[in-house]
């Protein structure tokens, strides 16, 4: 845990739909947050731009004084040069240099991590669940996730912190972003969930969902919990791919506690009361016996308290 002296950091955290920042301190307490849509269309310069400018309001309303900057971005990323690589979910931005970008604009050693995996540690550090070990899940416009073990984050031998959004749950399946078939995110994510909704709409207009000019996976989620058959033939699969996934990492991790965040798990029990069922289900029992699968706490700060993590970290090892 960092030092309770530290001064607060800034936080950023990058998303597909949504730009995000805070100032956070040693504790985890969030002292300012803000966010505003990503607009991923207008380009990684535009992207970039309201990126600090949201860094500087946040700063602005908290009045405080970092000591560092966090920035969690989705990947494939450099977390030592902070140099973004052509993420799925961020198209054109191909060797992006955040990480210096950040830095030069306030003035502060700056730290680059995947999204998903700085959530992972800020889960562990100010998730107050009481376990040396967990996997965090992010459902999100994307879907990854990051591992931590006996205390420490996974990292893995590229940095990346495992590819779990892309671990395969159908090999038959759907085409991935990545290029890859039947990868959890071609079907858990909620593009992947509003994607699917309007392809069987298509060929069933009998459904409540063919009455919006635009699916997104909330009017999925809604529509499945009023009884829309079609939406709920979606969620439906949506869970019990995930459940499957879940499963599937329980028995290679063996986690004290699976965590789910991101945007779709504003969903609640819709989601975790399923995706719980089927993951204990049909992990092995003495893995599923030692562990158990709970929506975080942290709600849209989630992505902001795990780039601080990844912050006051590098500051803990300087």
């Amino acid at each position: 845990m960092p030092s309770p002296d530290l001064p607060p950091v800034l936080a950023l955290d990058v998303g597909g739909t949504k730009l995000a920042a805070g100032v956070v301190a040693a504790d985890g307490t969030v002292r300012s947050f803000c966010q505003i849509e990503t607009a991923v269309d207008e380009g990684p310069a535009a992207v970039v731009k309201r990126l600090l400018e949201l860094g500087e309001q946040a700063l602005t309303e908290s009045g405080a004084e970092p000591v560092a900057v966090g920035v969690g971005c989705g990947g494939p990323l450099d977390p030592r040069t902070g140099v973004i690589l052509g993420p799925p979910g961020l198209p054109g931005w191909d060797n992006v240099p955040l990480g210096s970008l950040v830095a030069d604009r306030f003035g502060l050693p700056t730290s680059v991590e995947n999204d998903a995996t700085a959530a992972a540690l800020g889960e562990y550090r100010w998730g107050d669940w009481g376990v040396q070990s967990l996997v965090y899940l992010t459902v999100s416009t994307g879907f990854g996730g990051g591992v931590v073990a006996d205390g420490k984050l996974f990292r893995g031998a590229a940095l990346q912190g495992g590819e779990l959004g892309h671990v395969v749950v159908d090999w038959q399946g759907r085409q991935c972003g990545c290029g890859a078939r039947g990868c959890a995110e071609a079907y858990v994510s909620g593009t992947s969930i509003a994607r699917r909704a309007a392809e069987v709409v298509a060929t069933r207009p009998d459904s409540r969902l063919a009455e919006l000019p635009v699916i997104t996976a909330k009017e999925v989620v809604e529509q499945a919990q009023a009884g829309d058959v079609v939406a709920r033939e979606v969620w439906d699969e949506t869970t019990a791919m995930l459940g499957r996934m879940v499963a599937v990492l329980i028995n290679v991790c063996e986690p004290e506690l699976v965590v789910l965040g991101g945007g779709v798990t504003r969903s609640g029990d819709q989601l975790l009361v399923p995706v719980r069922e089927g993951a204990l289900r049909q992990a092995m029992p003495p893995a599923a016996a030692a562990c158990d699968v709970v929506l975080s706490r942290h709600g849209d700060a989630v992505g902001v308290l795990g780039a601080a993590a990844i912050a006051f970290d590098r500051l803990d090892v300087s």
